[in-house]
């Protein structure tokens, strides 16, 4: 039920080259295609609105589960509400991502609700990628919005990512650490030509030494415009930072808002947001090694976003 396009959509938002090993299911276009389960790790479909209920028992350690959606149709809009369950003392990778192509004129879009419930003493890396393309003047339009619950004792791992292509996103993450809870947000984001992109992620820390680091680095190519709003809110005895860096190029904007709220006397919170163009000294030295221009502002851009 794959093509050959689909097969390109799966690797770029998901590094699948063919069926992956362990529980995975499959979106395409507005509908379920593929799906596994293992002892460990169950997926069952919602049956009162689109989407999954995704079950990890506790204790489970080395397992993945892969969640991606792929749109190749012009003119449809896919909505899905997904929800997680990570068991106690479960260890586990799940990869999602949504890959679009719009060969029309008509736009293409899907929104995504992800909620996450990462129970005491869990661990889990949760990796999002988007990338669109297409020849068409349509759209592509990608919205997602990820919710997790950290209790005590949690790490979670939060790798969000958009490659290219997308020509509209907002994009919304609402995280709540409890006691001793460990939350690490590593966001790359690449606009370009008129895109736009809002980001907005709040961490709550409700718990007594519970930490967060929140990282974003960003391009805004063209006429493209990126908006950013990070907020790292201190409820107990806590420590958090936030660390935001962009690349402005030709006639693009960027505005970064990185904001904490200390709400506890032992709240310990830093921000810090950096906006500029590439150093000139770093293109000199690639293109005395041979790169041109292109090649060597394309290198740098790379470096910056991996």
């Amino acid at each position: 039920m794959l093509n050959a396009l689909d097969k390109e959509l799966l690797e770029k938002v998901a590094g699948l080259h063919d069926m992956p090993i362990g529980a995975y299911n499959i979106r395409k276009d507005g509908e379920g295609i593929n799906r596994n389960t293992t002892s460990n790790i169950d997926i069952i479909t919602k049956k009162d609105k689109p989407g999954i209920d995704v079950l990890i028992k506790p204790g489970t350690k080395n397992e993945s589960v892969h969640i991606p959606v792929i749109i190749s149709s012009t003119g449809l809009t896919d909505m899905v509400y997904n929800t997680f369950e990570v068991g106690a003392g479960s260890d586990v990778l799940i990869v999602a991502g949504c890959g679009i192509h719009n060969p029309g004129d008509n736009k293409s879009q899907h929104d995504g609700i992800h909620e996450f419930f990462v129970r005491k003493g869990a661990r889990m890396k949760y990796v999002e990628k988007h990338y669109a393309q297409g020849e068409g003047s349509g759209k592509k339009i990608m919205n997602p919005k990820t919710i997790i619950d950290v209790e005590e004792g949690g790490i979670v791992e939060l790798e969000m990512v958009q490659i290219r292509g997308v020509d509209h996103t907002d994009r919304i993450a609402e995280i709540r650490l409890q006691k001793n809870a460990r939350l690490i947000v590593t966001e790359r984001l690449l606009t370009d030509l008129n895109q736009d992109a809002d980001s907005r992620v709040t961490v709550e820390m409700e718990g007594e030494d519970s930490t967060a680091q929140i990282i974003s680095r960003s391009v805004a190519q063209n006429n493209s415009k990126q908006k950013f709003y990070f907020n790292l809110i201190g409820k107990n005895k806590c420590r958090g930072h936030i660390q935001c860096d962009s690349i402005i190029m030709h006639n693009a904007h960027v505005s970064s808002t990185p904001e904490v709220s200390a709400l506890h006397q032992d709240a310990q919170l830093i921000h810090e947001a950096a906006i500029g163009r590439i150093a000139s000294d770093q293109l000199i030295k690639l293109m005395s090694l041979g790169l041109s221009e292109a090649e060597a502002e394309e290198t740098i851009l790379k470096g910056f976003l991996k």
